[in-house]
């Protein structure tokens, strides 16, 4: 069992032309507002995730700053939050929360780890 989170990852879920542009305003915003990274803005399902997404990666102690600021603003998007403690598995699937619905992960992905 893993004993530290380093960071946090928050996936923004899309599934359309229509949400990817809900998902890169949210992200821009959240760029202002926020010390975080933005990932690429997948327009098809990548490792576990079965819909688009894109990647906010943000360090453990801004959590409390972070996920309340995308409850609060997600709209009509599912945000998938994660830990990061380099434990893969653990990680997307004790680890998590979910802002919206949530979406069964393609776990068969962490197999081939």
């Amino acid at each position: 069992m893993p004993h530290r989170i380093s960071y946090y990852h928050a996936h923004l879920y899309y599934d359309d032309e229509q949400g990817l542009a809900a998902a890169q305003a949210l992200a821009a915003k959240a760029e202002q507002h926020f010390t975080l990274r933005v990932g690429r803005f997948h327009e098809k399902p990548v490792g576990p995730h079965p819909l688009w997404s894109c990647q906010l990666s943000f360090a453990a102690e801004d959590f409390a700053d972070i996920v309340p600021w995308l409850a609060l603003n997600r709209g009509a998007l599912d945000i998938f939050v994660h830990v990061g403690t380099d434990d893969d598995l653990f990680d997307h699937t004790q680890g998590v929360m979910w802002l919206g619905n949530s979406h069964p992960l393609n776990l068969a992905t962490f197999d081939a780890a």
